[in-house]
């Protein structure tokens, strides 16, 4: 499987997930047109790698800001991690955070209490 790697753009966060190490990482900010048509692909992916491999994954959030509409597909994102982790797939999530921004924790902390995921947030 090849690795998805979408590079950031003033409204979308970089996208980079490592089909060999099963690392993914979303960072930047993500308020693009259309949120689902951008995720689509990276839900798409994560299918796709959930189906077809059986290593751990790691999902790591580094998000600056996203609006509405990103919050559904992230819930998305989530559920398929959610749905391999019940089946006894090795998944973990870490939210990454600035600080000094409250928002973006508190985000963080209403995904984690969402979702049946081993789930940190981690301050920077």
């Amino acid at each position: 499987m090849t690795n998805l790697i979408i590079a950031e753009t003033k409204t979308t966060p970089s996208i980079n997930f490592d089909a060999q190490t099963g690392v993914l990482n979303i960072a930047g900010e993500s308020y693009p047109d259309s949120a689902l048509q951008f995720y689509q692909q990276v839900l798409d992916w994560l299918n796709q790698y959930i189906a077809t491999t059986t290593q751990p994954i790691t999902l790591n959030f580094k998000f600056s800001y996203f609006n509405t509409s990103t919050s559904k597909c992230i819930l998305d994102m989530l559920s398929l991690l959610e749905a391999a982790y019940a089946k006894g797939r090795e998944v973990e999530v870490t939210w990454h955070y600035r600080q000094d921004d409250e928002d973006m924790q508190e985000s963080g902390e209403e995904f984690a209490q969402d979702i049946n995921l081993p789930f940190s947030l981690s301050a920077y």
